[in-house]
């Protein structure tokens, strides 16, 4: 279990709800918290920033190495010096944001994406903090993280168990720190189809630890889907329009998309329940709507039962209808009105 403020991730609870900001803040901190105040407003547990700079990210640089250049990437034309530099929160931005996502109820953390982010979060006393897909295999990387002993949420986006398995010894090297994996499609945005959440309760045997979702398909579908599977964290990109723009627009759900998930989020994990069967306490009223044995004739005090005086029909007030047949020759003790619901003293012994 791992408790952050009143806030707790753990094995049968409903899942911690996270929007991602990302870069859906188009540069202005005003923007920030109208996203802030939409995963509020939504009912997010947190809100994650990301924490990085062009110059921590890649290098500023015109080789073809540093272009995006697949047409089917939402980034294509982007040089990464660009679209990081573009897509980037500000550090000193970070506190203050921080402090808003508090103030609003939910806990903030953020995805450092290398040592020197790591020793900034730690001066804001980050609680918690997120791998993202990419950065899975940065082995200095999560040794650091590691170091500060705070939980980690890690997603799992392309990696083999090969890559998934040294990660975590790469942790456990280093600290106890407790671990949430997230299955994660690292397409932007991502089909259902390629989401493969029968991962989910595998990931969790396999690694013994909790596990998740970090998702980029649209609606909250396959969010509602992964928290039948086992998922205590449901991760989703939060922007307030996606006709506004920004790098990550296209595949971010808006204020009121957002709400829906967590709604619907929420009732599947109600839905789950417990094992059980013979009605719930709910459904004990609804047992008087079965059927039982009624007389459909009046007869008379002395008269014999046949199968013609008797009826099985709603509601339940009469014996079983598993009793029918044990009526049949049977005696009235006395005079019975049609519309009677059956019973042992009705008939003599």
């Amino acid at each position: 279990m791992i408790k952050l403020g009143d806030k707790i991730i753990a094995a049968g609870q409903a899942p911690f709800l996270v929007a991602e900001l990302s870069g859906n803040h188009n540069g202005d901190i005003k923007r920030a918290k109208a996203i802030i105040d939409a995963a509020a407003d939504a009912g997010a547990d947190a809100v994650k920033l990301q924490t990085y700079t062009a110059d921590t990210m890649t290098l500023d640089c015109q080789q073809n190495d540093f272009h995006v250049a697949d047409l089917d990437n939402p980034w294509a034309g982007y040089t990464l010096y660009s679209l990081y530099h573009e897509a980037h929160t500000p550090w000193e931005w970070h506190q203050e944001l921080f402090d808003y996502i508090k103030q609003k109820g939910m806990v903030p953390f953020s995805s450092p994406f290398d040592e020197s982010a790591v020793d900034f979060l730690e001066s804001l006393n980050c609680p918690i903090y997120k791998v993202a897909s990419f950065e899975l295999t940065d082995i200095p990387l999560l040794k650091k993280i590691a170091r500060t002993g705070k939980p980690i949420i890690m997603s799992t986006g392309m990696a083999t168990l090969g890559e998934i398995e040294e990660s975590l010894l790469a942790i456990r090297s280093e600290s106890d720190a407790q671990v949430v994996l997230l299955k994660c499609t690292s397409t932007y945005p991502a089909d259902p189809s390629n989401s493969n959440i029968k991962t989910i309760p595998h990931l969790r045997e396999w690694s013994k630890t909790l596990v998740g979702l970090s998702d980029h398909t649209m609606g909250s579908a396959v969010a509602v889907a992964a928290t039948v599977m086992g998922s205590v964290v449901i991760e989703k990109h939060l922007t307030l329009q996606r006709s506004d723009g920004g790098v990550d627009a296209g595949f971010s759900l808006e204020p009121a998309e957002f709400a829906r998930m967590v709604s619907d989020v929420k009732q599947a994990h109600q839905a789950l329940g417990d094992v059980s069967y013979g009605g719930s306490k709910a459904e004990q009223k609804s047992k008087l709507y079965r059927r039982s044995v009624y007389f459909k004739k009046s007869v008379s005090e002395g008269q014999k039962i046949t199968i013609d005086d008797l009826c099985i029909i709603r509601p339940a007030n009469g014996l079983a209808p598993k009793y029918r047949d044990q009526l049949i020759g049977r005696i009235a003790a006395h005079d019975i009105t049609r519309g009677t619901a059956t019973a042992w003293h009705l008939f003599r012994k």
